[in-house]
């Protein structure tokens, strides 16, 4: 080795020294003093890191073990991990949450959870849960999915595919429900079905409240049982009463009728509705009854209307309506009170009818009658005419007016104790008055032709009267027309029988009187007033209805009319 190599080596090893030296001097400065100062004031504690450790990111996670028995399940929002098979902790997949399989259960304030595997995140107190997923709280309310996602922080249980909640006699199917564990409420909104003791309800959207029971379903909402099928777009319904409460509108179909409703309730155990706000009901007959309220009951078949009640049969062309209104489409009996009123359309002309009452029903062989009573009313263009009551029979076509019974055609009035119509094709056909009877023709200022017999009938043809035929008793008071259409004489004549042909436009063309006639031809100059009427003439011009509105008016003449001591006898006798 040579002297200078040497003297390299030397110096190299006193430079490292020197600096080793430094070193150790710094630490005594610094090192030392903090040193000093965390054995004072941390005794038994680890110092602290440098600055360079500290910035190093902590991916520890602190596993997680099933909660001992002893631990308060009643925790507000706290989920308890009770037990699984195996549990993963795994900073390297989540340093959020931990895996858990085989067998997990979990708990939240009296709720049970179960599925096959789950992710727990502990800090929110949420998870989702994979497999056989199923809650219950106690024994009243389970439910069952494929997959459970829960937020604790809003309480909110969000359950996917093969949704099925059961409480009770209560079962929801669903493939996405929402339920709110605060509310105790549970929402479907892809589609699903809620099934009871009584009823199927489907919607698009729906609710159910396992504590009140209440469901609310909206859009494409179908109702189904084993007796009708009811469709609306908003429906509420309670499935411990099983009433439907009808908020939007609704129909309701059934093999003995259909509803059509916005608003009121059904309650599908006693098979009846209240509905409200004209809502209609059309029985399989083809009647329909709608009212400002309707009360009906399907299985016993009849329905009742408050206020402005109408009755269509379309198949009679009849129309009753009135105040209040009630019909039984088992029995066929209909009848409406308070401003009641009949309309038959069958023909352009309608005839109106009203009294205080109006009845239909059918008799034994299946045929129609419909009656009126008391002060009936009725008004058609080309007849008129008021009685205490009458009935109309499908079977002979025979309308019939009873007590003090008044009907006008044109200047023409007939009045009778009794008077029966017969009707052809909704036409006239002919007239009969079995006791005692009065025809007068109005034919100028206080002239009147009259006829009055113990028994008539009158024969129509095109609406007009063609013949007349009295038996019995016959009196005429009569005005001829001279060809140059004055009147200047009056005939006056008895007999037992008479028959009076008439040409079309009423224009008589022959009377004849048997077997005994006597009477007397009088000039109109020397005739005297107490010739000019018949005994018992009466002639009611003032009573007559005008228009159909005047159907509801009653005269104060009409009433006396009625309450003629004969009138009153006949009425207690038919009650």
């Amino acid at each position: 080795m040579s002297k200078n190599s040497g003297k390299n080596i030397y110096g190299h090893k006193m430079r490292v020294a020197i600096l080793c030296l430094l070193a150790l001097s710094m630490v005594n400065i610094f090192g030392g003093g903090v040193w000093a100062q965390n054995k004072g004031n941390n005794a038994g504690k680890k110092p602290k890191k440098t600055s360079i450790q500290a910035r190093k990111p902590v991916t520890k996670i602190n596993r997680i073990t099933p909660q001992i028995p002893s631990a308060n399940r009643n925790q507000k929002n706290k989920i308890f991990l009770e037990k699984a098979d195996k549990l993963i902790a795994d900073e390297k997949i989540s340093t959020e949450y931990q895996i858990l399989r085989g067998n997990v259960e979990f708990s939240k304030s009296g709720t049970k959870m179960y599925c096959d595997s789950a992710y727990f995140y502990e800090a929110t107190n949420s998870l989702d849960a994979f497999g056989h997923v199923k809650m219950n709280q106690g024994d009243t309310l389970f439910v069952y999915a494929d997959v459970l996602y829960y937020n604790g922080q809003d309480e909110i249980a969000q359950l996917r595919y093969n949704v099925k909640m059961e409480n009770r006699d209560v079962t929801l199917f669903t493939d996405s429900l929402d339920y709110d564990m605060i509310e105790n409420l549970g929402y479907y909104f892809e589609g699903g079905k809620i099934i009871d003791s009584k009823n199927e309800l489907s919607s698009v959207y729906g609710q159910y409240e396992p504590d009140t029971k209440n469901a609310e379903f909206l859009f494409d909402v179908e109702l189904i049982n084993d007796e009708y099928v009811l469709h609306t777009d908003t429906l509420h319904y309670n499935t411990n009463t099983h009433i439907a409460d009808i908020v939007g509108k609704t129909t309701i179909v059934s093999d003995s009728s259909i509803i059509y409703s916005s608003n009121g309730w059904y309650n599908t155990d006693a098979d009846n509705a209240t509905l409200y706000e004209r809502s209609l009901v059309v029985g399989k007959n083809g009647q329909k009854l709608t009212g400002d309220t309707v009360f009906y009951d399907r299985k016993k078949g009849y329905g009742e209307a408050f206020g402005n009640m109408i009755l269509t049969d379309s198949v009679r062309s009849t129309i009753l309506d009135g105040d209040y209104g009630y019909h039984n489409e088992q029995t066929n009996i209909s009848f409406a009170t308070k401003r009641a009123r009949a309309r038959e359309y069958s023909r352009k002309d309608t005839l109106y009818l009203h009294a205080d009452t109006i009845r239909t029903y059918l008799e034994n062989d299946s045929m129609r009658v419909m009656a009126a009573y008391h002060r009936a009313r009725f008004y058609r263009i080309n007849i008129q005419g008021l009685c205490d009551s009458m009935s109309f029979t499908e079977r002979d076509s025979m309308l019939n007016l009873y007590d003090h019974a008044l009907v006008w055609s044109d200047n023409r009035q007939i009045s009778g104790n009794e008077i029966n119509v017969h009707m052809n094709d909704s036409t006239v056909d002919y007239a009969l008055l079995p006791n005692y009877g009065m025809m007068a023709e109005h034919i100028g200022e206080t002239y009147f032709n009259q006829l009055a017999g113990k028994e008539m009938k009158a024969y129509f043809k095109d609406e007009e009267l063609r013949q007349l035929d009295v038996n019995g008793n016959v009196q005429l008071i009569m005005y001829p027309m001279e060809d140059d259409s004055t009147y200047n004489k009056l005939v006056d004549a008895e007999s037992s029988y008479m028959k009076i042909l008439l040409k079309p436009k009423q224009q008589i063309e022959k009377i004849t009187m048997w077997p005994d006639v006597s009477g007397n031809v009088t000039p109109l100059y020397l005739s005297k007033k107490s010739q000019y009427y018949l005994k018992g003439f009466g002639w009611y011009d003032a009573l007559r209805p005008k228009n159909p509105e005047d159907i509801f008016i009653y005269p104060k003449e009409m009433e006396q009319l009625m309450n003629t001591e004969e009138i009153k006898r006949r009425n207690v006798r038919k009650q």
